[in-house]
């Protein structure tokens, strides 16, 4: 997904974004609250949508709608409590995006993604953090607040500012720069003094001051490459592509893109910790850039084919041109194939798999338990006999249990009674309610055919006592 940018301020924010011009904003139901917002545009005709959502995290809400005068254009807020509303136009299709962003604690953002939660600026996010699911939280070093009463300036002139109108915004163009900003901004501070309960110029955030963003720590297209490992040319091709992995420049100088240094680091950081870093990590180091355990299988069949090709008189003499024919290809093939599948436990050993799909499933049972707990907790209810019925696979073990049983199946006879063993001795589960869940799972979610699934698990079942 490529980076979003706004197009214009909406007069109403309390929050404007340096450089851009402001947009009347008078016939979005702002101040009605976010299920207004939404309904300017949602099922009201082809091209329009509207949305909101309540936010968990930061407090407040954040909506977006398309613009009913101009479709290819859309408004976006976020509102908080304590700290006022944003008020953004942008590209339509651009809305969405935004407001999936906004669905965490940002409450606004500056200098090509640096955010503020309410209290404190942050980098763009880039390394991601697995435990959280959530890109890591990077405080901007000494970084100030500048609030629109900073940025007023004695010099600054109203008459010399306009407010735009919707069809005065180009969505295809570029977001439009406005030299005398500063005039422009003294124009929304006039026009937001006209209005009861207007939030204070002293919180009305306008940018940030951090020494990150200083000229001597900004870098281009170059300086970024080097520390990236790759050539000026391909950044550029990320660049032009869009390629959201690359951060948005902080700046813009003589017409040059230039990030500041940290954001720099932190984006060399999650490269290397991204699928090609890793894979880059962990790579052979050969001709066909395979991992290091692909080479190994590579290796070693390569030395298998070999000896089956050359190593062996019977097979070598095919290689006479008269004996190049279709059947004595097909023999050879067949040969190759049987070295593969009687080498399978070379690719992916059984007694390796075996324990991680006992574990996985065990997992599973354990989380349906303690669910079918709860549930009964919640209902009240007391059963003389526990009822097993809601037991459950996930679909991935589901799937790599039907695996296991097709390519290993002497092995998964072993490990599925060590499942049925052990969901007896823990939870004094019926081996034929955990054989049934296995063989329905394995069957639906594992795709494991009738042909297989029955016979299979018709060996499982436990021999009938006689008393």
């Amino acid at each position: 997904m490529a980076h979003i940018h706004p197009l214009a301020n909406g007069l109403s924010t309390d929050h404007p974004v340096p450089g851009l011009p402001f947009v009347d904003d008078s016939h979005i139901p702002l101040d009605k609250g976010p299920e207004a917002i939404e309904a300017v545009g949602r099922n009201k005709g082809d091209g329009m949508w509207g949305r909101y959502d309540p936010n968990h995290r930061g407090g407040g809400w954040h909506a977006f709608t398309t613009d009913p005068l101009d479709h290819s254009l859309g408004w976006s807020v976020r509102y908080h409590p304590d700290h006022g509303r944003t008020v953004l136009l942008m590209r339509d299709d651009d809305t969405s995006s935004l407001h999936s962003t906004w669905d965490g604690e940002q409450l606004l953002f500056r200098s090509g993604g640096y955010w503020w939660n309410g209290s404190t600026w942050y980098r763009p996010g880039q390394v991601w953090d697995p435990v959280e699911q959530d890109y890591e939280k990077r405080k901007a070093r000494a970084a100030v607040t500048v609030s629109a009463a900073d940025m007023l300036d004695r010099r600054a002139d109203p008459a010399r500012a306009s407010v735009l109108e919707v069809a005065d915004i180009d969505a295809e163009a570029s977001a439009p720069v406005v030299e005398n900003w500063g005039d422009h901004l003294a124009l929304w501070a006039a026009r937001r003094a006209e209005h009861d309960g207007a939030l204070p110029l002293e919180r009305c955030v306008v940018d940030l001051a951090t020494p990150e963003l200083t000229g001597a720590q900004l870098i281009g297209v170059p300086e970024m490459a080097e520390l990236g490992g790759i050539t000026a040319s391909t950044l550029r091709a990320y660049i032009s592509r869009g390629n959201s992995e690359v951060p948005q420049p902080q700046a813009l100088v003589g017409g040059r893109d230039q990030w500041a240094r940290a954001v720099a680091d932190d984006w060399v950081e999650a490269r290397q910790r991204s699928y090609e870093g890793v894979r880059a990590v962990m790579s052979a180091g050969d001709r066909d850039q395979l991992s290091r355990g692909a080479a190994e299988v590579r290796d070693h069949f390569a030395a298998d084919f070999h000896g089956t090709l050359w190593g062996r008189p019977d097979v070598r003499k095919r290689w006479v041109l008269r004996a190049r024919n279709e059947d004595s290809v097909r023999e050879i093939a067949d040969a190759l194939a049987w070295n593969v599948a009687s080498s399978l436990d070379r690719v992916l050993p059984s007694h390796l798999l075996g324990p991680t799909v006992e574990s996985a499933v065990l997992h599973d049972f354990a989380e349906a338990i303690d669910l079918d707990h709860k549930v009964q907790a919640r209902q009240k209810k007391q059963q003389e006999e526990k009822d097993w019925l809601h037991l459950w696979v996930s679909r991935p073990v589901a799937g790599m249990l039907a695996w296991f049983i097709r390519h290993h199946p002497e092995s998964a006879h072993h490990h599925i009674g060590e499942i049925t063993r052990e969901a007896h001795t823990r939870w004094e589960i019926p081996a034929k309610d955990t054989l049934s869940t296995l063989h329905r799972y394995a069957s639906l979610e594992g795709k494991l055919s009738k042909e297989d699934a029955e016979p299979f698990f018709a060996l499982l079942t436990p021999p009938v006592k006689n008393d």
